[in-house]
């Protein structure tokens, strides 16, 4: 859980990701056409990719474990979240806050 929490405050935004996963790319490309250049950790291909999606899940209640998705070292929350955040608005706002975009 200690790796998951020093690669999530590392960057303004952080996304933890499977590599095939559809809805990991549809928030990767979201932050893309917000203006946001987010850290991106697939998990399938990290070595302690497993260990990290288990703290995902069981110690920091990300269900399901990808997307997760971390706005200035915060979790903010999966795919669901983040496009409801993004439909009300708060998404851009929060991005603006962290410093992940300049607007």
């Amino acid at each position: 859980m200690e790796r998951v929490r020093d690669l999530a405050s590392q960057k303004a935004a952080v996304i933890f990701t499977r590599s095939s996963c559809c809805m990991c790319h549809t928030v990767k490309a979201l932050f893309y056409e917000l203006g946001a250049s987010p850290a991106i950790h697939e998990l399938d291909r990290n070595a302690n990719g497993k260990e990290m999606e288990w703290a995902l899940r069981e110690q920091m209640g990300c269900n399901p474990a990808v997307p997760a998705v971390f706005i200035g070292g915060k979790f903010v929350g999966s795919a669901k979240d983040i496009i409801s955040l993004h439909v009300d608005g708060t998404l851009k706002q929060m991005l603006i806050d962290a410093r992940a975009i300049w607007f």
